[in-house]
């Protein structure tokens, strides 16, 4: 088999998951190379994402060299994918699923035992860090006197701004935080009756040409059929809804009982108006059961909301 041309950011985050993908290839028999991507994401770092004005911003570049033939297979954070894939691409496999809840994390000092008890010490007006509207939307309830004020950076540099005192807390997703040795930095992992975590969040995606048999082959030992199926039917609910990654849409799919329990949830960016849904059914039909949770959004008012987030 030829050498594979592995597409990638460069973040640490982005670079751990492309390691671990060479990797599992690698122990397969396969020969992996890395090439790093700079994609508009890495270059907005100081413009807070709602400003961006793209669907595709952490994932064009890399997909652009996929399909020209630069590279043989892209590694994404799923939940930086569009819904819609470009034609001719699709997602061959995915990784175990890390931890897919939001993490709230306070100073470097601070020490808490449970999500009570940081919201306690937060007191009436924090200053929480999060550039993720659905983030704001859904914590506007549970944090009601704080001000959300956007944040961006890698892990570690948006940790540095919270010890620095620029924040009272920041909100980052507990996988990015768990792959990078940060898992002592989560002050509490907020659940996601209360946060709904993004589609996708906290799963690897490996992306390749649709045509290309060979590189599919190569990755079906290394995928995980659960963390598929979830990502199957996350994602059907972005789709059905028109959503994007930087809209206040939330879905999660766990498994149980042989069965999923999916979670959605639709807010406008204030989090005046919330709509949450649930839906459970067979694994095996995925992505009936995302289109089931998508049509109960929808009938709570989920597409004007939705609409009403686009146009701001």
């Amino acid at each position: 088999m030829r050498t594979l041309t592995l597409g990638t950011r460069g973040s640490a985050l982005a670079l751990w998951q492309a390691r671990t993908v060479a990797g599992l290839l690698e122990a397969s028999g396969a020969r992996v190379e890395l090439a790093i991507i700079r994609t508009e994401g890495d270059r907005l770092q100081q413009r807070p994402l709602t400003e961006t004005g793209t669907k595709r911003l952490f994932v064009k570049e890399i997909e652009d060299a996929l399909m020209r033939g630069d590279v043989d297979l892209a590694v994404h954070s799923a939940k930086d994918m569009p819904a819609v894939l470009p034609d001719g691409l699709d997602i061959a496999a995915v990784l175990p699923r890390e931890d897919p809840r939001d993490a709230l994390v306070l100073g470097e000092s601070v020490k808490v035992v449970d999500l009570a008890a940081a919201v306690a010490h937060l007191g009436e007006t924090p200053v929480v860090g999060t550039s993720s509207v659905r983030r704001v939307a859904q914590l506007s309830g549970l944090l009601p006197q704080a001000t959300f004020a956007p944040i961006r950076g890698n892990v570690d540099t948006r940790l540095r701004k919270l010890d620095a005192g620029e924040f009272h807390a920041i909100v980052l997703a507990a996988a990015g935080m768990r792959r990078l040795g940060f898992a002592a930095r989560i002050s509490a992992a907020i659940p996601v009756e209360v946060c709904v975590p993004a589609p996708g969040q906290g799963i690897v995606a490996v992306e390749i040409r649709s045509d290309d048999d060979e590189t599919r082959r190569a990755l079906a030992p290394i995928s995980d059929h659960p963390a598929a199926v979830s990502l199957i039917a996350e994602r059907t609910v972005v789709e059905a809804l028109g959503g994007g990654c930087q809209l206040p849409l939330g879905a999660i799919a766990l498994h149980a009982s042989g069965g999923l329990q999916l979670y959605g949830v639709v807010a406008s960016p204030d989090g005046r108006q919330v709509i949450r849904r649930e839906a459970t059914g067979p694994a095996s039909d995925a992505a009936a059961l995302g289109r089931q949770l998508a049509d109960a959004l929808a009938e709570g008012g989920a597409r004007a909301i939705l609409n009403d987030a686009r146009k701001a």
